[in-house]
């Protein structure tokens, strides 16, 4: 089993983003104080820190016709659970920066792939290899 990793990112409104989390995505709450809390984030450390001068930059790079935002994060998912994730954020009215599609289809590194934004304007992608040998495939 791979090492999970600690990401930690800046927001303003940590109750909303608190509740985005824990809410929407269904990631657990761990310890928190009354500036900052963790989550497990699909078994990877998540942190939320209210910075309440916080004022995100965002660009983006073309990658297969789709306009992607950086930086972005996320978790790659199972084909299933990245479908049942899918149908959930549809079902909560989630805007997406791109919709949930199949990207390099039919060729190596074929995935499924869905951006959304969090409440705080971060990026978030979460994908999906119906074969996961080809994650790091060239």
């Amino acid at each position: 089993m791979a090492q999970p990793f600690h990401l930690s990112i800046p927001v303003k409104d940590l109750e909303k983003c608190r509740t985005f989390y824990r809410d929407i995505l269904k990631c657990k709450e761990g310890r928190s104080s009354e500036h900052w809390v963790d989550f497990n984030f699909f078994g990877h450390q998540f942190v939320l820190h209210q910075k309440d001068d916080f004022k995100p930059e965002r660009i983006s790079n073309l990658v297969d016709g789709h306009d992607v935002p950086v930086p972005h994060f996320g978790v790659v998912l199972t084909w299933d659970d990245w479908h049942n994730l899918a149908d959930i954020l549809k079902a909560k009215n989630t805007i997406f920066i791109i919709e949930p599609c199949i990207r390099f289809a039919g060729k190596v590194g074929e995935q499924a792939t869905m951006f959304f934004n969090d409440p705080e304007k971060n990026a978030l992608e979460f994908k999906a290899f119906k074969d996961m040998s080809q994650l790091f495939a060239k």
